[in-house]
């Protein structure tokens, strides 16, 4: 519409034509909740593995060292593949690549509930990455092109839906895994059917959105792929800083989201069923971070997010080793929802370094955010067999520390600088 088409108030002259704006953002809202809700389920059935450690330690004789080997073979498929996949699909979109991540992680699933070995169990493991791998740098290009400019708000939904995801499979894997036993997971399987269903309608909306331009439609075309608007040397540095941040954050977080039951139960001598309900509310504290940062990061800028949220949660992870049951709880979601405050800010920051490579940015952070985790949870799993599981909840605070480093990066990724 012109300026022209317009009265003197801003109000359409009477027999323009308006563009259906309001429904357009509609959809494109929707395409963000289908995406959330796909990566609800997905992190859901993903999410089952960790929450089924107590049951496969007992069950196999496992030690600590060899469940932080699971947790690493799940997240080094899922890290290793992911910028390959995100590099593919920056030249050639696949918009029903999205299914048959889902697809991969339906296989995963069905594996682990039948596996009867620990090679079995690895297998079932990197099946389930290998579904990560493929669903998150295209589901991450999609919701970006349905933001509508709120990038931060739309990754935060996006995430949101896996963390609600993983949230949820403790709770589930309480009340169903762990009374009826390992095959039990295999019913789960229904979520992954019901994903397929409602990606293969986004893959068709996103197709659309692919399609060739007719007279007087509207598509929403990729990214063009160009330059950083900062020099090459500085936005490489300003990457490398957010590689650190996202060890010193996730490796503290897989200290909590794959030992926290064990922990509990060694410490206080819980149950398992009360153990996997505290590691609920935890998650439950990183759906809530993941909301609240999105937003705040598209209002006050991402870097004092990344601020708040590495160094913010430094105090309380010093003193959680020494608290007793209920601070423990108390203090573990809130470390939880201060910690998952940059999840967002971090991508979309690092999207902006990287203008037009939104798959291969997504593939390399949610990457590196799977195998750093995955690496972190093993190591701490043979130091925990070295030492003792709290002296694993001694020492991993520090590592937050390296969130001063966030002090040198640049306040405006995408603006240049002198």
């Amino acid at each position: 519409m012109n300026d022209r088409a317009l009265t003197t108030t801003g109000v359409p002259r009477p027999g323009t034509a308006v563009a259906p704006r309001s429904v357009a953002q509609a959809a494109s809202f929707s395409i963000i909740l289908s995406l959330s809700f796909c990566h609800l389920l997905n992190d859901l059935m993903q999410s089952l593995v960790p929450a089924l450690y107590p049951i496969l330690k007992s069950s196999y004789g496992l030690s600590f060292g060899q469940i932080g080997v699971i947790t690493l073979t799940q997240q080094c498929t899922a890290s290793m593949l992911q910028p390959v996949v995100g590099i593919y699909t920056d030249r050639r979109p696949q918009p029903y690549s999205l299914t048959v991540g889902i697809g991969f992680t339906l296989v995963g699933l069905l594996a682990m509930s039948r596996a009867a070995s620990y090679p079995a169990i690895l297998m079932a493991a990197a099946l389930l990455g290998m579904g990560s791998s493929v669903f998150h740098p295209e589901a991450s290009r999609v919701a970006r092109m349905a933001a509508g400019g709120r990038y931060g708000l739309a990754q935060s939904l996006f995430q949101v839906g896996g963390n609600v995801g993983s949230a949820s499979g403790p709770l589930l894997a309480a009340f169903v895994v762990v009374p009826r036993g390992q095959s039990s997971i295999a019913w789960f399987g229904l979520a992954a059917l019901m994903a397929i269903v409602v990606l293969l309608q986004v893959g068709a909306w996103y197709a659309r959105q692919r399609a060739p331009r007719r007279p007087g439609a509207t598509a929403a075309a990729p990214e063009v792929i160009r330059e950083s608007a900062l020099p090459r040397r500085r936005a490489a540095m300003a990457l490398g800083i957010l590689v650190v941040l996202l060890f010193s954050k996730n490796v503290y977080s897989a200290s909590l989201s794959s030992y926290y039951t064990l922990y509990l139960i060694d410490r206080f001598h819980l149950s398992v069923s009360a153990a996997q309900l505290y590691l609920f509310a935890f998650l439950v504290g990183i759906v809530v971070g993941t909301i609240a940062g999105g937003a705040l990061a598209d209002r006050v800028g991402r870097i004092p997010v990344m601020w708040f949220s590495i160094l913010g949660a430094l105090p309380f992870a010093l003193i959680l080793p020494y608290a007793n049951l209920f601070w423990t709880g108390v203090l573990a979601v809130v470390i939880a929802i201060i910690i998952a405050s940059a999840s967002s800010a971090i991508l979309v920051y690092a999207q902006e370094l990287m203008p037009g490579r939104v798959g291969l940015t997504a593939g390399v952070f949610y990457g590196l955010a799977f195998g750093l985790g995955g690496f972190g949870a093993a190591a701490l799993g043979r130091l925990a067999d070295l030492t003792s599981i709290a002296t694993v909840y001694r020492l991993t605070p520090f590592l937050l520390s390296l969130g001063l480093l966030t002090a040198l990066l640049p306040r405006h990724p995408e603006r240049r600088t002198p």
